[in-house]
């Protein structure tokens, strides 16, 4: 079976599945090929929040905005603090984060509208992007999930505001994109001692020392299903950061010193 995230262009990935609901809809990941910036964050660096060049990340973001036609003036970045804030973005959010990081919105890894001309975005380099989009109401959203931002459940945040807009759970899809996967994401009792026991035993590997693999795709999943998602509305990719080292930016493969992918979901006008 073909994976969620097709590879239309050698700069980012779609769901297309979602783009043949609404022809309106622009919706993807990033890799990182096709940009300007330099070693260590080649070429396709679009983190502003690392030390690489801001006119490389600029102007690596232009291109992306002139692919999906949704000009960079439009897009709009949460600060990214691990934490499970969510945001329903207003007017006068438009272009927060998009040339700055310093003007991100404070403290915000959930972003979530219904308008056109806006582009939801986030930054990614393991942590786990979630895509949100509801065919019924046209409510649509993206969330960074780190494991802390996981385990302190941004998934169940974010299907909450998205019922408090009136949204029904059972016709929400949901998109889990490309971050590290469980084979090469070990953790300590620090981390594991945080999952409700519940979903432990779909999501942890133990191994020796005190170390365990963790599932953070699918312990997104099993939040998701708990809070009303749908099983078959959640798609999940089988990408992953750490191991498609020729797409992806990893944080921990990389020894923290490289780019960000971005997630990206909006609609043109």
């Amino acid at each position: 079976m073909a994976d969620t995230f097709q590879r239309n262009e050698d700069t980012h990935m779609q769901i297309n599945k979602w783009q043949k609901l609404n022809k309106n809809l622009k919706v993807g990941f990033t890799t990182r090929k096709g940009g300007q910036s330099q070693s260590p964050f080649n070429t396709l660096n679009l983190g502003l929040h690392v030390p690489d060049s801001q006119e490389d990340v600029l102007a690596n973001r232009q291109t992306l905005a002139k692919d999906i036609n949704i000009p960079l003036e439009s897009w709009v970045s949460g600060e990214q603090t691990h934490h499970t804030n969510v945001h329903i973005i207003k007017e006068e959010d438009i272009g927060k984060g998009a040339t700055s990081y310093h003007s991100s919105l404070n403290d915000v890894d959930g972003l979530i509208t219904n308008h056109a001309g806006i582009l939801c975005t986030a930054f990614f380099a393991d942590c786990v992007p979630l895509y949100f989009f509801d065919p019924e109401k046209g409510y649509i959203g993206i969330a960074h999930a780190g494991w802390k931002g996981t385990v302190h459940g941004i998934s169940e945040k974010m299907v909450n505001t998205f019922k408090s807009l009136g949204v029904n759970t059972g016709s929400l899809l949901v998109a889990i994109g490309p971050c590290i996967s469980q084979d090469v994401y070990e953790v300590d009792e620090k981390v594991i001692g945080q999952i409700p026991e519940q979903y432990r035993r779909k999501t942890v590997i133990p191994k020796e020392n005190n170390r365990y693999l963790l599932d953070l795709k699918q312990l997104n999943v099993e939040i998701l299903l708990q809070h009303g998602v749908v099983r078959h509305n959640i798609e999940v990719t089988e990408y992953c950061t750490f191991s498609d080292n020729d797409l992806f930016f990893s944080h921990r493969r990389d020894h923290g010193k490289t780019g960000r992918m971005l997630g990206y979901i909006g609609y043109t006008t």
